[in-house]
């Protein structure tokens, strides 16, 4: 008996935790459209980020270690350099390479959880105990390890910090696709003459994604946390191109004199990271509310 897909996709994502997302509802409610507005923010500073603000971020606008005021909303440097238009530029520093991050570890680990739990057998357990090792060294040492292979930068960074989620997409790609596998509607996919890779591309993997994409949500977040800390470490983007781990950095030999230089871009990394996990857990079918 053939199953309609709309069926076949009901059946695939009837798991705890894990549910369709009715969007008329989310954005319905305030505690999803608030994030959901932080991150378009954001999104919106690393595409186009003179649209924000008129300072240069790397020129000089005022006195140094100027407090915030009018003129400047999150004060000046010890340069003298406009900070609010520091942070905007920098978001896409640090957001583009949270963005390759994912991108990295969704393809990969995805690509490689895909054919774990389709192929089994011998190529499941060498696939599996790669990732078990993946998954046994400290992020932060795996990220070190690959930007000093690669060399210095942000896109180096986004790259050193995409390998170490390749793992955790690796696993949960695969989980989802063993469960899949086994479902009626795949049976009669197979019944009715489809080929393994027919099968696995037009059944399997659509079905497996959801779980998937939400992780990928919450792996944002997590990757912007990341590239910050590389950049707070000397790894990121080399000065004085600005971005948000380099501006912390900056400022902490000044937060008994000029506390905004680490607070305010702080502030707006934990608003961007916070949001960002909100979307995921809504993605996930949790409550928005």
């Amino acid at each position: 008996m053939t199953v309609s897909p709309p069926v076949a996709q009901r059946d695939a994502i009837a798991e705890p935790g894990v549910g369709r997302v009715r969007w008329r509802d989310l954005w319905s409610r305030v505690g999803f459209v608030i994030p959901a507005l932080v991150v378009v923010v954001a999104l919106l500073w690393a595409v186009f980020p003179g649209l924000f603000t008129a300072q240069s971020p790397t020129e000089t606008a005022a006195l140094a270690l100027q407090p915030p005021s009018a003129e400047h909303w999150f004060g000046t440097d010890a340069t003298g350099r406009d900070l609010y238009a520091r942070v905007v530029y920098g978001s896409s520093q640090s957001i583009i390479g949270a963005l390759i991050a994912v991108l990295v570890g969704l393809v990969v680990g995805t690509a490689i959880g895909l054919a774990a739990g389709a192929i089994r057998g011998a190529v499941d357990e060498t696939l599996m105990r790669i990732v078990d090792v993946l998954l046994a060294i400290p992020a932060l040492l795996l990220s070190l390890a690959v930007v000093i292979l690669l060399g210095f930068g942000t896109t180096s960074a986004a790259v050193a910090v995409g390998v170490t989620s390749i793992a955790v997409f690796a696993r949960l790609a695969r989980s989802r696709v063993v469960s899949v596998r086994v479902t009626d509607f795949v049976e009669a996919a197979y019944g009715s003459g489809g080929t393994f890779f027919g099968v696995l591309w037009r059944h399997i993997l659509p079905n497996s994604l959801t779980p998937v994409i939400a992780l990928a949500a919450l792996q944002f977040g997590s990757a912007i946390l990341q590239i910050s800390t590389l950049g707070f470490l000397g790894y990121g983007a080399p000065p004085p191109t600005p971005e948000w781990g380099l501006l912390i950095a900056e400022g902490r030999n000044y937060v008994a004199t000029a506390w905004w230089l680490t607070v305010l871009p702080g502030l707006v990394v934990v608003l961007v990271v916070l949001s960002t996990n909100r979307l995921s857990q809504a993605l996930r079918g949790g409550d928005a509310a």
